[in-house]
This record gives structure tokens, sequence and C-alpha cells, in this order.
């Protein structure tokens, strides 16, 4: 998975993982936002908004790269909106029912 990557943002508390988010890239404009996850111990601590706009800077810096989606489920529409995402349609089909 992260050798399709353009980049990913780790955090450590001491040398415990406790944090991780993938940007994955498709050569072209488009970056996408995948696998954000904190830790229980350390939800609510700024972790993941630390990590989602690390990824951002990382994105921006990237020559040719226009665009950062990034899918979630609607209780985290108040976490990416913070992030400064903004809310969009998008379809979604299931492949493999």
């Amino acid at each position: 998975m992260l050798t399709r990557s353009l980049t990913w943002v780790t955090a450590h508390d001491g040398a415990r993982l406790v944090g991780f988010v993938n940007v994955a890239w498709d050569g072209g404009a488009h970056a996408f936002l995948l696998d954000t996850t904190v830790h229980p111990d350390v939800q609510r601590r700024s972790v993941g908004t630390q990590l989602v706009q690390a990824a951002i800077r990382a994105a921006r810096a990237q020559v040719g790269v226009e665009w950062l989606h990034v899918d979630f489920e609607a209780h985290l529409t108040a976490f990416y909106g913070a992030c400064g995402f903004t809310d969009t349609s998008a379809g979604l089909l299931r492949l493999h029912p």
C-alpha cells in the first residue's frame, strides 16, 4: 500500500506509534487521505488534527497535486470540516455485495 502513497505521516508517544495517515496519489492532480487513525488512548488531544494538517502540507508541496479528497463517516464531519475540508456529493458502489 505504501508504495502507492504520496506520503504518510505518523505520530509517536516516545517509541510508541499512536497515529497514522496515508496520502495516496493517482500520479496526477488528485491525492486521497486514507486510514487516518489515532490510538484511543490519545484521541481528543489534537493528534488527528496535527496528522491531517501535516498531510495537507505534504500534498500542497507536491507539484501538480491540485485536490485532496477524503471520504468519512457522518460522525467525522465536524472533525474534517475543522481541518478545512468542505462537504461534497460523491458516489459509492459496493463491488462485492
